[in-house]
């Protein structure tokens, strides 16, 4: 059986991370032009919308907090 990538994200990580980078999900969302609603559902893992995920793990969020999609992992991450 597969198992759907974010369904391992750690939300509660993620907006620690954010804290304490004196970043909110709204902030997130108006640096990449979504809504605050996407962001919230991405990083719950609802959704995997690649530019959230992206920004997040380029701003240092750990990956192993975003349960990143194949294609946006750093090459040699398996």
């Amino acid at each position: 059986m597969k198992i759907r990538v974010g369904k391992n994200r750690q939300p509660w990580r993620i907006r620690e991370f954010l804290e304490s980078k004196g970043k909110n999900l709204a902030d997130v969302g108006r640096e990449v032009g979504a809504s605050k609603h996407l962001v919230s559902e991405t990083v719950r893992g609802i959704r995997n919308h690649r530019k959230i995920l992206a920004y997040l793990r380029d701003l240092g969020c750990p990956e192993q907090y975003l349960d990143l999609p194949e294609d946006l992992k750093a090459p040699g991450v398996a």
